[in-house]
Protein backbone atom coordinates (compact mmCIF):
# COMPACT_ATOMS: atom_id res chain seq x y z
CA UNK A 1 0.00 0.00 0.00
CA UNK A 2 1.24 3.56 -0.47
CA UNK A 3 3.41 4.99 2.46
CA UNK A 4 1.18 7.38 3.80
CA UNK A 5 -1.77 5.20 4.02
CA UNK A 6 0.19 2.96 6.08
CA UNK A 7 1.07 5.87 8.68
CA UNK A 8 -2.52 6.61 8.81
CA UNK A 9 -3.48 2.85 9.57
CA UNK A 10 -0.62 3.10 12.41
CA UNK A 11 -2.08 6.35 14.07
CA UNK A 12 0.60 8.70 12.66
CA UNK A 13 -1.46 11.11 11.11
CA UNK A 14 -4.62 11.60 8.34
CA UNK A 15 -3.16 11.06 4.74
CA UNK A 16 -2.63 14.49 4.10
CA UNK A 17 -0.78 15.27 7.02
CA UNK A 18 1.32 11.95 6.52
CA UNK A 19 2.33 13.55 3.25
CA UNK A 20 3.50 16.88 5.02
CA UNK A 21 5.72 14.78 7.19
CA UNK A 22 7.18 12.58 4.12
CA UNK A 23 7.84 16.09 2.15
CA UNK A 24 9.28 17.13 5.13
CA UNK A 25 11.40 14.20 5.33
CA UNK A 26 10.35 12.71 8.63
CA UNK A 27 9.89 9.48 7.23
CA UNK A 28 12.19 6.32 6.35
CA UNK A 29 11.57 3.37 4.81
CA UNK A 30 14.50 0.69 5.48
CA UNK A 31 16.71 3.17 6.65
CA UNK A 32 16.01 4.98 3.73
CA UNK A 33 14.56 8.85 3.74
CA UNK A 34 11.67 9.22 1.46
CA UNK A 35 10.23 12.58 0.48
CA UNK A 36 8.41 11.46 -3.10
CA UNK A 37 4.82 10.85 -2.93
CA UNK A 38 3.80 6.70 -4.09
CA UNK A 39 6.06 4.72 -2.84
CA UNK A 40 4.71 1.61 -1.81
CA UNK A 41 5.88 -0.16 1.61
CA UNK A 42 5.12 -4.29 2.11
CA UNK A 43 4.16 -5.62 5.64
CA UNK A 44 7.71 -6.58 5.88
CA UNK A 45 9.49 -3.12 5.93
CA UNK A 46 10.53 -1.12 8.33
CA UNK A 47 8.79 2.43 8.57
CA UNK A 48 10.03 4.94 10.68
CA UNK A 49 8.64 8.53 11.65
CA UNK A 50 11.08 11.04 13.40
CA UNK A 51 13.51 7.60 14.14
CA UNK A 52 10.47 5.21 15.80
CA UNK A 53 9.36 2.21 14.47
CA UNK A 54 5.38 2.70 13.40
CA UNK A 55 3.34 -0.39 13.06
CA UNK A 56 -0.69 -0.65 12.62
CA UNK A 57 -2.25 -0.51 15.55
CA UNK A 58 -4.53 -3.16 16.56
CA UNK A 59 -6.05 -1.41 20.00
CA UNK A 60 -8.21 1.57 18.69
CA UNK A 61 -7.91 4.52 21.79
CA UNK A 62 -9.72 7.62 21.79
CA UNK A 63 -9.07 10.08 24.49
CA UNK A 64 -10.74 13.58 25.26
CA UNK A 65 -8.25 16.57 26.32
CA UNK A 66 -8.91 19.79 27.94
CA UNK A 67 -6.28 21.74 25.92
CA UNK A 68 -5.16 25.12 28.22
CA UNK A 69 -4.49 28.15 26.54
CA UNK A 70 -0.32 28.40 26.07
CA UNK A 71 -0.09 24.22 24.28
CA UNK A 72 1.06 23.74 20.68
CA UNK A 73 -0.78 20.77 19.10
CA UNK A 74 2.04 19.51 17.63
CA UNK A 75 4.43 15.93 18.61
CA UNK A 76 7.36 18.64 19.38
CA UNK A 77 7.92 22.68 19.13
CA UNK A 78 11.23 24.19 18.08
CA UNK A 79 10.62 27.13 19.87
CA UNK A 80 10.66 24.74 23.63
CA UNK A 81 6.73 25.81 24.34
CA UNK A 82 4.56 23.38 25.73
CA UNK A 83 2.88 20.51 23.99
CA UNK A 84 -0.31 19.01 24.24
CA UNK A 85 1.35 15.23 23.81
CA UNK A 86 4.25 16.19 26.87
CA UNK A 87 0.65 14.72 28.86
CA UNK A 88 0.87 11.44 27.03
CA UNK A 89 4.47 10.51 26.61
CA UNK A 90 3.85 6.92 29.18
CA UNK A 91 0.39 6.58 27.48
CA UNK A 92 0.29 2.55 26.49
CA UNK A 93 -0.13 3.84 22.43
CA UNK A 94 1.14 7.11 20.77
CA UNK A 95 -1.81 9.13 20.26
CA UNK A 96 -2.02 12.22 17.68
CA UNK A 97 -4.03 15.39 18.40
CA UNK A 98 -7.31 15.21 15.42
CA UNK A 99 -7.18 19.07 13.93
CA UNK A 100 -5.10 21.82 15.83
CA UNK A 101 -6.47 24.13 18.61
CA UNK A 102 -4.16 27.07 18.59
CA UNK A 103 -1.85 28.47 21.02
CA UNK A 104 -3.75 31.08 22.82
CA UNK A 105 -7.01 28.73 22.64
CA UNK A 106 -8.19 26.34 24.93
CA UNK A 107 -11.10 23.53 24.96
CA UNK A 108 -11.83 19.67 23.54
CA UNK A 109 -9.31 18.26 21.89
CA UNK A 110 -9.77 14.14 20.66
CA UNK A 111 -6.83 12.38 20.59
CA UNK A 112 -6.38 9.37 18.86
CA UNK A 113 -4.58 6.10 17.11
CA UNK A 114 -6.97 6.01 15.01
CA UNK A 115 -5.81 6.87 11.52
CA UNK A 116 -8.47 6.43 9.19
CA UNK A 117 -10.72 7.77 11.92
CA UNK A 118 -8.94 11.07 11.62
CA UNK A 119 -8.68 11.38 7.90
CA UNK A 120 -13.01 10.93 8.22
CA UNK A 121 -12.78 13.74 10.64
CA UNK A 122 -10.73 16.37 8.94
CA UNK A 123 -11.76 15.39 5.53
CA UNK A 124 -14.06 18.89 4.16
CA UNK A 125 -16.65 16.88 2.93
CA UNK A 126 -18.04 15.63 6.29
CA UNK A 127 -18.39 18.96 7.83
CA UNK A 128 -17.94 17.89 11.33
CA UNK A 129 -19.15 20.81 13.90
CA UNK A 130 -17.13 22.69 15.84
CA UNK A 131 -18.72 24.45 18.31
CA UNK A 132 -16.75 27.30 20.39
CA UNK A 133 -17.57 29.76 23.26
CA UNK A 134 -15.79 33.07 22.13
CA UNK A 135 -15.87 35.83 24.79
CA UNK A 136 -14.92 39.07 22.77
CA UNK A 137 -14.42 43.37 22.35
CA UNK A 138 -17.63 45.30 23.30
CA UNK A 139 -21.02 44.90 22.20
CA UNK A 140 -21.87 42.23 19.63
CA UNK A 141 -25.08 43.63 17.67
CA UNK A 142 -28.01 41.53 16.13
CA UNK A 143 -26.31 42.79 12.81
CA UNK A 144 -23.03 41.16 13.88
CA UNK A 145 -24.45 38.01 14.63
CA UNK A 146 -26.32 38.53 11.37
CA UNK A 147 -23.13 38.90 9.17
CA UNK A 148 -21.75 36.06 11.13
CA UNK A 149 -24.22 33.28 10.24
CA UNK A 150 -24.60 34.86 6.60
CA UNK A 151 -20.53 34.41 6.41
CA UNK A 152 -17.41 37.00 6.33
CA UNK A 153 -14.82 37.49 3.49
CA UNK A 154 -11.61 35.76 4.69
CA UNK A 155 -8.80 34.94 2.30
CA UNK A 156 -10.89 36.22 -0.80
CA UNK A 157 -13.32 33.49 0.32
CA UNK A 158 -16.50 33.87 2.12
CA UNK A 159 -16.56 31.69 5.26
CA UNK A 160 -19.34 28.90 5.47
CA UNK A 161 -22.85 29.97 7.28
CA UNK A 162 -22.28 29.55 10.86
CA UNK A 163 -24.32 29.34 13.83
CA UNK A 164 -24.07 32.41 16.27
CA UNK A 165 -25.71 33.10 19.40
CA UNK A 166 -25.09 35.71 21.86
CA UNK A 167 -24.94 34.01 25.50
CA UNK A 168 -23.66 36.78 27.75
CA UNK A 169 -23.48 40.22 27.37
CA UNK A 170 -21.06 41.95 30.14
CA UNK A 171 -20.15 45.94 30.79
CA UNK A 172 -17.14 45.37 28.04
CA UNK A 173 -17.30 42.23 26.48
CA UNK A 174 -20.01 39.42 25.00
CA UNK A 175 -19.65 35.88 25.13
CA UNK A 176 -20.88 34.42 21.89
CA UNK A 177 -21.71 30.33 21.18
CA UNK A 178 -20.54 29.84 17.92
CA UNK A 179 -20.35 27.16 15.71
CA UNK A 180 -18.41 26.44 12.43
CA UNK A 181 -17.77 23.43 10.64
CA UNK A 182 -14.79 24.51 8.44
CA UNK A 183 -10.91 24.33 9.57
CA UNK A 184 -9.50 27.46 8.50
CA UNK A 185 -6.22 28.80 10.38
CA UNK A 186 -8.00 30.74 13.34
CA UNK A 187 -11.18 31.13 11.93
CA UNK A 188 -13.30 32.47 14.30
CA UNK A 189 -10.73 34.68 16.05
CA UNK A 190 -10.51 36.01 12.13
CA UNK A 191 -14.41 35.57 11.68
CA UNK A 192 -14.83 38.36 14.53
CA UNK A 193 -11.76 40.28 13.83
CA UNK A 194 -13.48 41.06 10.55
CA UNK A 195 -16.56 42.27 12.72
CA UNK A 196 -14.91 44.49 14.58
CA UNK A 197 -14.31 42.69 17.74
CA UNK A 198 -11.24 40.95 19.09
CA UNK A 199 -11.52 37.47 20.71
CA UNK A 200 -10.21 37.60 24.62
CA UNK A 201 -10.81 34.30 25.23
CA UNK A 202 -11.54 31.13 22.95
CA UNK A 203 -12.67 27.76 24.03
CA UNK A 204 -13.94 24.49 22.36
CA UNK A 205 -16.61 22.85 23.82
CA UNK A 206 -17.32 20.43 21.40
CA UNK A 207 -16.19 18.53 18.39
CA UNK A 208 -19.04 16.44 16.37
CA UNK A 209 -20.81 14.53 18.84
CA UNK A 210 -18.80 15.42 21.64
CA UNK A 211 -19.01 17.26 24.50
CA UNK A 212 -16.32 19.11 26.99
CA UNK A 213 -18.26 19.35 29.74
CA UNK A 214 -17.21 19.56 33.31
CA UNK A 215 -13.24 18.30 32.47
CA UNK A 216 -11.32 20.27 33.88
CA UNK A 217 -8.29 22.34 32.20
CA UNK A 218 -4.96 19.97 31.78
CA UNK A 219 -7.06 16.74 32.30
CA UNK A 220 -8.03 14.18 30.00
CA UNK A 221 -10.29 10.88 30.09
CA UNK A 222 -10.90 8.17 27.40
CA UNK A 223 -14.22 8.11 25.68
CA UNK A 224 -17.08 6.21 27.17
CA UNK A 225 -18.33 3.37 25.15
CA UNK A 226 -21.44 5.49 24.32
CA UNK A 227 -19.21 8.47 22.82
CA UNK A 228 -17.01 6.10 20.75
CA UNK A 229 -20.64 4.94 19.18
CA UNK A 230 -21.80 8.19 18.76
CA UNK A 231 -18.76 8.87 17.14
CA UNK A 232 -18.25 6.31 15.05
CA UNK A 233 -22.24 6.87 13.79
CA UNK A 234 -21.24 10.27 12.84
CA UNK A 235 -19.76 10.22 9.37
Amino acid sequence: MRLQKYMALCGVASRRRAEEMIAAGQVQVNGVTITEMGTQVEEEDEVRVDGQIIHPEAEKRYVIYHKPAGEVTTVNDPEGRACVLDHFRDYPVRLYPVGRLDYDSEGLLLLTNDGALTERLLHPSHQVDKTYLARVTGSVSLDTVRMLRQGVMLDDHKTAPAKVRIVKTETFATVVLVTIHEGRNRQVRRMFEEAGHKVLQLRRVRFGPLELGDLPRGQWRELTPEEERKLMAYL
